[in-house]
């Protein structure tokens, strides 16, 4: 006998695993249907508002960061310390886990397997799976769905106008045994490597997970050896020799699709949906509140019936934060292209009021307006070292 819910959720990252566990907690019934055993790569940073918004406890961090390090091409560093605060770090293998767990403790049933398709009859859509225990198909019927299912989501390509088409960078990272300090390694420091050898339209990384480190890339580009980029940028930070714990790739979406529901039954959620931040790369903030989003757009659906409603999970998304993405948009187009942009971005983040403004937006995730005249100083830097007015190696 086939089983019925309200909402199947397809995919149990972080944004699938909160609209799951916001539904459950609403009281209604919800399935979460998730690929047992992959860990996305992911440096693994959270800032305070996501501790703060999603009640995570202190136990799921794995290192508190209070300095983030900027390295340019030619190997100038720029420290910006974190003030009145800091950014945790959690490991996704962990992490993931912690936030099914918590969906299922409020009521929402676990399925371990692949998603195949979805079939429709009248107002049931029903998804089909590949058990991973069995191997069979099974099926499930529900009102509607939440496609929460990564970047190049088959949900979204089958299911949602425009869900083929969207620009991503591919990740690769290595998880590995990190000692207290060593070389250019700091436990309590994320490294952030722009340098056209490692990446030539992203960055590197090196970020702490306390007795472990996530070191790693991305790049849009074709022909780049992504292991090869990993292994010069260990050896740069003094850790070619740690043990190599495990290894991940993915695609990183860059852009927020333009429609993120179908009008009928079923709407996307996290990278399903693009919602990784352009820039910085950052995800699993923006994911966790597009599950979120979703859950509340499914929400208003169940209570009216009217599946017009599925389309407030953009909407609601981009109230909050649509400015950030086009500016940190802006950004990477401007300082990505090249070696020289890159060293003069570097040279930017010198300027005191780049890097408190940065954090706060960055701890906060909302632009802060409290400083006008910061704010124009610091395009007037922007438009200057654009044109080349002031050296790239110089101070901003």
């Amino acid at each position: 006998m086939t089983e019925t819910f309200d909402v199947i959720v397809i995919g149990g990252g972080p944004s699938g695993a909160t609209a799951a566990h916001d539904l459950a907690q609403a009281g209604r019934s919800v399935a979460l249907l998730d690929r047992a055993g992959r860990i996305k790569p992911c440096g693994g940073a959270v800032p305070p508002r996501l501790i703060r918004d999603f009640d995570i406890p202190d136990t799921q961090l794995v290192a508190k960061i209070n300095t983030a390090r900027m390295i340019s091409p030619t190997g100038r560093q720029v420290d910006i310390p974190i003030e009145d605060g800091y950014v945790g770090m959690v490991d996704r293998e962990h992490f993931d886990e912690f936030l099914r767990v918590r969906a299922a403790e409020a009521g929402a049933s676990r399925k371990t397997g692949t998603f195949l398709r979805i079939e429709r009859a009248g107002n049931v859509a029903t998804v089909i799976y590949r058990d991973k225990a069995s191997g069979a198909e099974i099926r499930l019927d529900a009102r509607l769905v939440i496609g929460a299912d990564g970047a190049r989501s088959n949900v979204a390509r089958a299911e949602v106008k425009g869900g083929k088409a969207i620009p991503y960078v591919i990740a690769y990272h290595e998880i590995i045994e990190a000692p207290e300090a060593r070389g250019s390694y700091h436990p309590e420091r994320c490294d952030v490597i722009y340098d056209g050898t490692i990446s030539p339209d992203f960055y590197g990384w090196v970020f702490p997970h306390g007795g472990q480190a996530s070191v790693g890339m991305g790049t849009g580009r074709d022909g780049v050896d992504l292991k090869q980029a990993t292994a010069a940028l260990r050896a740069a930070s003094g850790l070619a020799d740690c043990r190599t714990i495990r290894k991940e790739g993915a695609p990183i979406p860059l852009r927020p699709l333009d429609r993120w529901d179908n009008g009928r039954d079923l709407v996307l959620a996290g990278d399903a949906a693009g919602v990784v931040a352009p820039s910085s790369g950052e995800g699993i903030f923006y994911a966790m509140v597009g599950g979120r989003v979703a859950a509340v757009a499914c929400e208003k659906v169940l209570a009216t019936g009217q599946a017009k409603h599925l389309a407030a999970a953009r909407k609601l998304f981009m109230k909050d934060h649509k400015a950030v993405f086009r500016i940190l948009g802006a950004m990477q187009d401007a300082y990505y292209k090249s070696d020289d942009r890159r060293e003069r971005f570097v040279t930017l983040c010198h300027d005191v009021d780049v890097q408190r403004l940065t954090f706060e937006a960055y701890m906060n995730k909302e632009l802060v307006r409290a400083r006008p005249m910061a704010h124009l100083k610091i395009g007037v830097k922007n438009l200057a070292h654009l044109m080349g007015i002031i050296p790239a190696t110089g101070r901003a």
